[in-house]
């Protein structure tokens, strides 16, 4: 196990304008794309449950319930594709922050 000889200043890194930024990107990724996942999966257990609106055929015995089930699927490997992205443009704003705080970025001159 590697371990790091310094220690965080956390009180540094808070107050660091790359960390402020840092996290408002991930605010602003992650706070609507969770509502947009909790509203899309609990619609169908309310659509089905006390209306009839998913009843309708589609192909035999393949009713709109079930497409809109596979899309939630569909929907989950969506929203984790573009996490995976946006996770990478994360991590380079968090080497930003480190940078900044051990002096070498820009806003550190």
């Amino acid at each position: 196990m590697v371990t790091n000889s310094k220690k965080a200043d956390w009180g540094v890194i808070r107050q660091s304008s790359a960390f402020h930024h840092l996290m408002q990107q991930k605010k602003a990724f992650i706070l609507p794309s969770t509502i947009f996942f909790m509203v899309f999966y609990f619609i169908l257990p309310v659509l089905t449950a006390f209306t009839s609106s998913l009843d309708g055929k589609v192909i035999g015995a393949i009713n709109w319930a079930y497409i809109y089930a596979f899309a939630q699927f569909i929907m989950t490997w969506v929203l984790s594709h573009m996490y995976l992205k946006k996770a990478r443009e994360f991590d380079q704003l968090a080497k930003k922050v480190k940078d900044d705080v051990e002096g070498k970025g820009e806003s550190a001159k």
